[in-house]
């Protein structure tokens, strides 16, 4: 029996693709060391490499993270050369246990076998482990780079791999199915009941006149709910209900299963939709408010009736046996109008005139939604992918704001200042309370442009986040703006990206804290507001 992988040859492997910007090169090193390990070590190294402590379906939050990190590494000394060198295998288990803690202590716990992992490391293995606990590897390895070096690995096409990823949901156990099975074990590769499937996205189009421009025949039209995405899996009596990343959240939602019992009108099927936080006269409310109820681990009768939820259907993806999901939409929109209560169907129009579909998006603003998602009726099912088959079209807010911190990027970013700390002002005080961070928006020329000013406006650097002086205005668009106890200020910018950079404002310029709360206030003349009491759900 050949002796475990050594985690210290993955981390010179590693450091030797830090040292490379070829994609034709790194993708060739690490298909000759993914060559070279057992199954086990194939599926640890990958989930290792993709910042992962765990698979996309059974994801563990390790939440040791900044100043905690910090601390650990400082109190943690290393212990004599005699110890056991570390495994690729050894290291993955142990930040998987860490993963899998929970409940009260579970900080401390998961601190304490890091800190014992770290005490048995080489300087470099530290530095790796850290990065992996952070998810924050820096050297480069994006999932489509990953997926080519598993091809190459294993001697498939690409594509197959891609598509048994998106339809296992671990990238790690697609590694190792690929290297040891090869063609044949990716093709047995399906969809199954249970076993949640990576939903397709949707690209951005910035208006309607765009969308009829990619989609140049008639186009459905769906409302863009402001909810959580899920899916839902029924055999029989047997339902289960899973989250946009794949973890199974059907303890939170009995009533939606119940629902689904009731109004599902076939024994066995996968289908899509959104759940939304709703008032008692059925207006959508927040999505903060939603998450709440998401977060609630007891009494979950009582988070049913303080944040009730309507569920809106929109897709199909199995039925009775039968794979759908190569189907065009069309198709599938009809199947899924034939097995399910009308109710339960997300609005829909289907058109090819730009005033039915501005009309549309008007009524959808009205009833409290966010916009449309555009929806080519041929469009079949991509699991895990966005492009233009699908296309949402949102009203957005832009706010100026300015830049008082960024931290270093990762991945292809890891060059770079890109993460940014956006402030807005408190006009009574003057000081700078910040709403949020993006690193979204920009070119990589403009990131480069971006590192050097801010390095240039440098007042503190701890490693991480580099402190600047408050000069670069930002045009920032955003989704919505919520309560956040995270911030001073008290809000937060729901997916804020960056529309442009403002070299015509000063920091003097830009926007209030005041005209944030009253943006916030007015998300309430077409929403439903939360009750106080419900702060606690």
């Amino acid at each position: 029996m050949p002796s475990p992988t050594l985690f210290m040859k993955m981390t010179d492997m590693l450091q030797e693709l830090g040292a490379t910007s070829s994609r034709r090169e790194k993708i060739q090193r690490l298909s000759i060391f993914l060559k070279g390990l057992d199954e086990q070590e194939v599926r640890a190294a990958v989930l290792l490499m993709s910042g992962l402590a765990s698979s996309q379906r059974d994801r563990g939050a390790l939440e040791v993270k900044g100043r905690i990190l910090q601390r650990v590494l400082y109190s943690t000394s290393q212990t004599t050369l005699e110890e056991p060198e570390l495994t690729i295998v050894g290291v993955y288990d142990q930040l998987r246990r860490a993963a899998s803690i929970f409940g009260a202590g579970s900080r401390s716990r998961k601190e304490a076998i890091i800190s014992a992992l770290l005490s048995h490391a080489s300087e470099v293995e530290r530095e790796y482990i850290v990065r992996m606990v952070l998810g924050e590897l820096r050297v480069g390895l994006a999932e489509g780079l990953l997926l080519e070096a598993i091809s190459k690995a294993a001697g498939v096409e690409r594509e197959l791999v891609r598509r048994a990823y998106t339809l296992i949901g671990d990238l790690g156990e697609t590694a190792r199915l690929a290297l040891k099975e090869r063609r044949e074990g990716l093709m047995r590769v399906g969809v199954r009941l249970f076993e949640p499937v990576s939903p397709m996205l949707a690209d951005t189009a910035p208006d309607l006149e765009s969308v009829f421009r990619m989609h140049p025949e008639r186009t459905i039209f769906e409302y863009k709910l402001d909810g959580a995405r899920v899916q839902i899996h029924r055999q029989g009596e047997h339902v289960e209900v899973f989250s946009r990343r794949l973890s199974r959240i059907t303890p939170s939602l009995p009533d939606i299963v119940d629902l689904v019992l009731r109004s599902l009108h076939v024994q066995e099927a996968i289908v899509e939709g959104e759940v939304v936080a709703v008032d008692e006269a059925g207006r959508p409310m927040p999505f903060q408010e939603l998450m709440r109820r998401f977060r609630r681990t007891g009494d979950v009768q009582e988070a049913i009736r303080r944040v009730p939820v309507r569920l809106f259907l929109f897709d199909i993806l199995y039925l009775s046996g039968k794979v759908v999901l190569d189907l065009p939409l069309s198709e599938r929109r009809r199947i899924l109008e034939e097995v399910c209560a009308k109710e339960l169907l997300a609005p829909m129009l289907l058109t090819d005139k730009l005033s039915e579909a501005e009309e549309f998006f008007d009524r959808s603003i009205r009833e409290g939604h966010e916009g449309l998602v555009a929806k080519a009726p041929d469009a079949r099912y991509t699991p895990g992918w966005r492009g233009k088959g699908w296309l949402k079209v949102k009203k957005a807010e832009t706010l100026d704001v300015v830049i008082v911190a960024a931290d270093r990027g990762s991945g292809r970013r890891h060059r770079w200042l890109s993460n940014y700390h956006l402030a807005v002002r408190d006009s009574e005080t003057g000081d700078l309370l910040e709403v949020g961070k993006t690193f979204k928006g920009l070119t990589d020329e403009e990131f480069e442009y971006m590192t050097a000013r801010l390095q240039s406006l440098k007042i503190m650097d701890d490693g991480y986040t580099v402190k600047v002086k408050p000069e670069i205005v930002l045009e920032v668009a955003y989704d919505e703006v919520q309560m956040s106890p995270h911030y001073r200020s008290g809000y937060a910018l729901r997916f804020a990206r960056i529309k442009r950079i403002r070299e015509d404002k000063s920091a003097g310029e830009i926007d209030t804290v005041e005209k944030v709360k009253e943006l916030y206030e007015a998300i309430f003349r077409r929403k439903a507001r939360p009750r106080c009491s419900d702060r606690r759900v």
